[in-house]
């Protein structure tokens, strides 16, 4: 699926997100968000990305790309259908999921974008993935790993 736009939408907001703090904890490899999830951290491979305003960050150590997991609890994003986000579905964390991988063009390079988009009222929960498209396939078991392990937890 061809995206230009989608790809650098999504590629600026994985590569642009400002310079706020993350919103949770990361323990025994766990990253666990105040809004209310968890996610488990890649073994190896990937490093978080301190001082991005997602809840967590994350960048490839030995190849190019990187992964976003983010939550936005009020206003209007949490409330929209799903089909408004995103094409496609899937399931995560036995939620429905839009699902959309879309290629395109980011500052002269060929980039490949996998995002998802759960509802878990009252947040709407974005995991993104993004790299060269001649490196995504390296990256994807790792985001895979990832977004399967989130799961919801009481709100601190």
């Amino acid at each position: 699926m061809t995206g230009q736009p989608l790809a650098r939408a999504l590629l600026a907001l994985l590569l642009l997100a400002g310079c706020a703090t993350a919103t949770g904890r990361i323990e025994n490899g766990m990253f666990y968000s105040v809004k209310g999830y968890r996610v488990t951290l890649p073994p190896t491979g990937w490093r978080v990305d301190a001082g991005q305003r997602a809840d967590l960050a994350l960048r490839g150590e030995a190849q190019p790309g990187g992964m976003v997991v983010d939550a936005t609890c009020t206003g209007r994003e949490s409330t929209r259908p799903l089909d408004v986000l995103e094409n496609g579905t899937s399931t995560v964390g036995g939620r429905e999921a839009a699902h959309s991988v879309v290629r395109g063009l980011a500052e002269g390079r060929t980039v490949t974008v996998e995002a998802l988009v759960v509802r878990a009222e009252p947040c709407v929960h974005d995991f993104l993935y993004v790299a060269p498209s001649e490196a995504f396939d390296g990256g994807r078991p790792a985001f895979r790993a990832l977004v399967e392990s989130f799961a919801l937890e009481p709100r601190r």
